[in-house]
């Protein structure tokens, strides 16, 4: 496995529990223990995990709230920001959706458009969409179930999606990195993502001010894969000023 599977499968395995020890990972990715304690020491002096006797553990800004939780966090600020990324939606448009808490309440802010073809990985924003009354048709990709948020992931859903094309990608992220881009917590996360983003003619990222801050370990793509992003207040310089070299359009909810 290249160093770089194997810093990204280790992050995985702190993302569901916090903490590892050497042992554990050793037989995980079935590497020695001096190849772990090299990946462990190099992540560490670039600030993704921290190293304690016996193992490691991942950093508390790093650990994502739970979705429910999440759902809770700046929610009058991803109201606005739903509204105005479903404002970019016409009725009969085809769209893809990640799962997040700001693409859930993307979904809620969608429930009075007709006639929409979606395709998603959540269990949350299909069941939001796929009132009959409406006549949209939604799509959920299949895969292993995470129980947290109710959201697919692994080959089958990567596979899935790729047998569409779409008009919109609306995708959440865990963070924005000037230098790395659209970011997120988990690898199967970023994964499906850059799927999502692949499959569509636009791409339309909703983030509140405060993914400006994060610093989420995974990378989903560079700046310039984006059309559009859809923030709460005006980005801080100098995020803003490269974000308008890219052409990407800013639009701040209110």
């Amino acid at each position: 496995m290249h160093r770089t599977a194997r810093q990204n499968a280790i992050l995985e395995a702190l993302g569901e529990s916090g903490s590892a020890t050497v042992a554990q990972l050793m037989r995980t990715l079935d590497v020695s223990d001096e190849t772990i304690r090299r990946d462990i020491k190099a992540m560490a002096d670039r600030g993704l995990v921290e190293r304690v006797h016996g193992g490691v553990i991942l950093p508390d800004l790093r650990r994502e709230p739970g979705f429910r939780k999440r759902m809770g966090q700046n929610a009058a600020a991803k109201r606005a920001i739903a509204r105005t990324a479903a404002g970019l939606v016409r009725n009969g448009d085809s769209l893809m959706l990640d799962s997040g808490s700001t693409t859930a309440y993307v979904a809620r802010a969608l429930t009075e458009h007709r006639d929409l073809f979606v395709v998603t990985n959540s269990v949350e924003i299909a069941r939001i969409l796929s009132d009959g009354q409406r006549g949209n048709r939604v799509y959920l990709a299949g895969g292993e179930l995470r129980g947290d948020d109710g959201a697919t992931f692994g080959p089958n859903a990567l596979e899935f999606v790729r047998r569409f094309r779409a008009h919109y990608a609306i995708v959440s992220l865990g963070g924005l990195h000037l230098e790395g881009g659209l970011m997120d917590f988990h690898p199967e996360e970023a994964e499906f993502c850059r799927e999502v983003i692949a499959a569509s003619g636009r791409v339309i990222a909703v983030a509140d001010v405060t993914k400006f801050r994060n610093q989420a370990p995974v990378k989903v793509c560079d700046l310039d894969a984006l059309d559009t992003l859809v923030t709460d207040r005006a980005p801080p310089e100098p995020f803003a000023q490269r974000l308008r070299e890219l052409e990407v359009k800013v639009l701040v909810a209110e």
